[in-house]
């Protein structure tokens, strides 16, 4: 395992081309989860991600004759664009593969920094496995965006930052996708404060870390199915997986809603964007069970497309009961939409769109459907909407 003077080292390193991003802490998500929440930012990072760092400090390391090869890399995005700006910081060569379906933003800012990028395969484990048949082809030197201590070395720096400047924090919440990030952070924050907790945040549909931690070996998910793409790897390294054992408290899942959740959030209160594999330790703030605790969230990218905003911000409304549909049957006849815009009215419910429906088979050939959608300042809202439109006699039913 990496010794504390080994992180110390790659922070000099680092140092040359990170951006600083100092702790805030947030009051909207201390509330939500009754602790003093504090939000590293490593989506305002160079590039867009804290990949930079392991990058970086890989490729610096590297002798002439291993940069000389030319460098391979496989990466859901960030890593790719790490290891671009770090070759072409250094003037060295770069092939990066990624998966077929990589947000488009992530796939020109890698070209932007000079690298040939290759798409390959449906998630990151398949452009992993073209990047190694490239490897063998052209020979290649392999940048492994987590199985790999230099690139582990570098990412720990961060934990080196949290702790300088907030040496009395109880605990670091992670994203965990290979387990790069986590291992370098909860095996430099250890050694320097062993009291301090690990967590680590995974989608629910591509836990492959806690699937690992579960079987007791490093094992392969079947699919790996989450709006995080950062994160989508069905299996983590094996160099990874003993950095968990050894040094990580807990793991966390978390559902692509509750991401919807916790980005809404971030972007109201905080006006932070971050990609959906960087909000995993914001969305894993309320299932944490200790309370009245000092805990940062590492938000770990922010490289994320105009239209992906767009869908996360609309259905962040809806998970948080910003936005409420439902249909109601009424009789046809006039007045009945006009008593309707009167109760929402009367519960101070903005009317954003409404769908009148004389074509559906009804219980009475009279009634006609009306779908409505409004806006709402959450569930107790949407509870008092449905509860006024009882008292009259309506039956609505919820959409979303």
């Amino acid at each position: 395992m990496l010794d504390l003077k080994h992180f110390q080292e790659a922070k000099k390193r680092v140092d040359e081309v990170i951006i600083p991003t100092p702790l805030i802490y947030s009051e909207a998500f201390s509330k939500e989860c009754k602790n003093q929440v504090y939000i590293k930012p490593e989506n305002l990072q160079r590039t867009g991600a804290f990949k930079i760092r392991g990058a970086y400090n890989k490729i610096i390391k590297m002798d002439d004759e291993a940069k000389a090869k030319g460098l391979i890399a496989s990466s859901a995005g960030n890593h790719a664009q790490g290891v671009a700006y770090a070759a072409s910081k250094l003037g060295v060569k770069a092939t990066i593969v990624m998966p077929k379906h990589t947000p488009l933003i992530k796939v020109e800012a890698t070209e932007a920094h000079g690298a040939e990028v290759v798409l390959a395969g449906e998630v990151y484990d398949e452009a992993y496995q073209k990047a190694c048949d490239l490897q063998k082809e052209h020979g290649y030197t392999f940048v492994h965006p987590f199985n790999d201590e230099d690139v582990i070395e570098g990412q720990g720096t961060i934990a080196l930052e949290i702790l300088d400047e907030l040496p009395e924090a109880d605990i670091i919440l992670v994203p965990i996708g290979g387990g790069g990030l986590i291992s370098g952070i909860a095996c430099a924050a250890k050694q320097i404060k062993p009291t301090i907790k690990i967590i680590g945040v995974e989608p629910e549909g591509a836990a492959s870390a806690l699937a690992a931690i579960n079987e007791d070996q490093v094992v392969a998910l079947k699919e790996a199915n989450t709006i995080a793409d950062g994160t989508a790897v069905k299996e983590i390294g094996d160099l990874t997986f003993d950095y968990i054992k050894e040094y990580v408290d807990g793991i966390i899942t978390v559902s692509d809603y509750e991401l919807m959740d916790a980005f809404l959030l971030l972007v109201e209160k905080h006006k932070l964007v971050a990609e959906n594999s960087g909000i995993l330790s914001l969305a894993a703030l309320k299932k944490l069970n200790e309370k009245n605790k000092k805990v940062v969230s590492l938000i770990s990218g922010g490289n994320i497309d105009v239209l992906t905003i767009s869908s996360m911000i609309n259905k962040g409304l809806i998970a948080r009961g910003r936005v409420f549909t439902f249909t109601v049957q009424l009789l046809d006849k006039p007045g009945e939409l006009e008593y309707v815009s009167h109760v929402l009215a009367q519960c101070n419910a903005n009317v954003i769109g409404v769908e009148h429906n004389q074509f559906k088979n009804f219980a009475r050939f009279s009634e006609v459907e009306l779908r409505v959608t409004c806006e709402t300042n959450g569930e107790k809202h949407i509870q008092k909407i449905i509860d006024t439109f009882a008292k009259q006699g309506y039956d609505i039913k919820r959409i979303n």
